[in-house]
């Protein structure tokens, strides 16, 4: 099972580094699709959070699976957008300092190796639970590498090292899988920890990214993402 979980981690990995090689290789994508994709992850996300991780982590360890599923919560908030000045999901289109360059990568490196977490955590639990949280991930992983190498290139950095902090992402989530076999810690409270990431991934990165925006096309991928994920899971035999 643990060789399965690991090669959906690397296939999510791989995602943020074509996410960073968009904007390196100067290719052009579409603003808009770029956005609604934003919007429908976001919807999948909360849903995998709300829906199954939050829920079996309860089923788990009880009460205090509420403690983990904060404290994951709480230190995604810490490091993207307490400790770091500046940061969102899509193209930075400002002058940043290398500073603000340094802490988003760090920030999103936590981010990104609980991904792997999630992953391995999802399998552990059943197959059709991995692939869901695989999917739901895979979803951000492109607009996370495009985000994380467009902030190194307007804080001055050459297109190699912009590339280098995307493929820093997908490391980190292959490490994160690969911690989650051979951690006993992780192993044991992953999937917690994993939903509290999820969480504030999906209504606190993501949802900002689109919210008040003008328009019903978000609105409308948002929903999409959230009744996607409730079919996807009926037909993977997760309902109920």
């Amino acid at each position: 099972m643990i060789q399965a979980a690991v090669a959906y981690t690397l296939i999510a990995a791989t995602a943020n580094v074509v996410g960073a090689a968009a904007v390196t290789s100067r290719s052009r994508w579409s603003m808009s699709a770029l956005e609604k994709m934003i919007a429908l992850s976001a919807g999948f996300m909360i849903s995998v959070a709300l829906l199954d991780l939050v829920p079996e982590s309860i089923a788990q360890h009880g009460a205090r699976a509420g403690l983990i599923i904060l404290a994951g919560y709480v230190l995604v908030h810490l490091t993207q957008h307490t400790l770091t000045p500046h940061f969102h999901f899509g193209e930075e289109v400002h002058h940043v300092t290398r500073a603000v360059s340094i802490s988003a990568l760090i920030g999103l490196l936590l981010h990104t190796f609980v991904d792997g977490v999630a992953i391995v955590s999802g399998f552990e639990v059943r197959t059709a639970l991995g692939i869901l949280v695989f999917v739901a991930i895979l979803l951000h992983k492109l607009p996370e590498g495009l985000a994380i190498s467009s902030i190194f290139l307007a804080a001055g950095a050459s297109r190699g090292r912009a590339l280098a902090a995307g493929g820093a992402l997908g490391l980190a989530t292959v490490l994160g899988g690969l911690m989650t076999e051979y951690f006993v810690p992780l192993r044991s409270y992953g999937l917690p920890l994993a939903a509290g990431v999820a969480l504030y991934v999906g209504a606190s990165n993501l949802v900002p990214e689109f919210q008040g925006k003008k328009g019903w096309g978000l609105p409308v991928s948002f929903f999409a993402g959230c009744g996607l994920y409730i079919v996807a899971r009926n037909l993977m035999g997760l309902h109920g």
